[in-house]
């Protein structure tokens, strides 16, 4: 009894296994400068065939034909290849050609704007499901500021509830002050916030972690990533990355003034593997 419980525990860990080494990866950039050196790591990460091709998704952008060639030019310097550009804000949802062709992606890269522009493009729609089938497959989903954003279930906007004049950081530390909405989900346990350091958006970070302190919180800096793999991610770039996880004793005064204890907080550079939750 005890060796075919044994037996079946090994196969479940090693279908479980698998299952995860099928996966594919999240290249998470935090916005500003995409230097040469990063866009050579995202490429070897996709692990690009010679009839793959790369789909750009420009639906954040308020000029996505330009931020479409500007991305597209720089490619072309490193990978000579196909890349298509699927404005899904001008183009029907519902085009399975589109779709199947975004689904086979080997390499879907998500421009910077405003992550909520694009999702009102994909939310509930056939395009939200093909970029989850091909991350599912293994393939690799980029994206770069509001593309970094939508990463996550949980969205930083940028809004904050009790303050009605945007800023780009948060000067306050109140309860129920950061808004969200829906992403893609990609990571369903961890929130990233762009632009990190470049715009001193600790209050922000500190903000979500209170608001889902069973999440981790990850701030990506400007010209850096994190390549996700499972639940592990690979720092990549210029400058570093915060994460913040597990407060203690959280609590709120009564003016909605945040507290804690402590929390886990580190900073990582270039080639520092972390956990995150997936």
């Amino acid at each position: 009894m005890m060796k075919k419980l044994f037996t079946l525990l090994v196969i479940i860990s090693l279908s479980t296994f698998v299952k995860a080494q099928n996966k594919g990866n999240l290249f998470i950039i935090g916005g500003g400068n995409r230097s040469d050196a990063l866009m050579k790591q995202m490429l070897q990460t996709a692990d690009l065939k010679s009839t793959d091709y790369i789909i750009v998704l420009p639906m954040a952008s308020t000029i996505p034909d330009s931020g479409f060639k500007s991305f597209s030019a720089q490619m072309k310097k490193l990978d000579n290849r196909m890349i298509r550009n699927f404005n899904f804000a001008k183009h029907d949802v519902n085009d399975k050609k589109w779709i199947d062709s975004l689904a086979s992606a080997k390499l879907i890269y998500i421009l910077g704007g405003d992550q909520s522009r694009f999702m009102k493009s994909v939310l509930n729609t056939p395009v939200y499901a093909a970029i989850h089938k091909a991350y599912k497959n293994g393939s690799t989903i980029a994206g770069t500021s509001a593309g970094a954003a939508v990463m996550s279930k949980y969205m930083i906007t940028g809004n904050q509830l009790l303050d009605t004049v945007y800023k780009e950081t948060f000067n306050k530390l109140w309860d129920k002050n950061i808004e969200f909405e829906e992403g893609m989900g990609l990571l369903e346990n961890t929130i990233i916030d762009q632009h990190f350091l470049k715009r001193n958006r600790y209050n922000r970070l500190i903000s979500a972690l209170a608001a889902h302190p069973d999440l981790t919180s990850v701030g990506i800096d400007e010209s850096t990533a994190i390549i996700v793999h499972g639940n592990k991610a690979t720092v990549a770039g210029e400058s570093q990355i915060i994460r913040l996880s597990n407060p203690k004793d959280l609590k709120k005064t009564d003016k909605g003034l945040l507290k804690f204890n402590q929390a886990d907080f580190g900073i990582f550079t270039a080639g520092d593997v972390i956990e995150i939750k997936p």
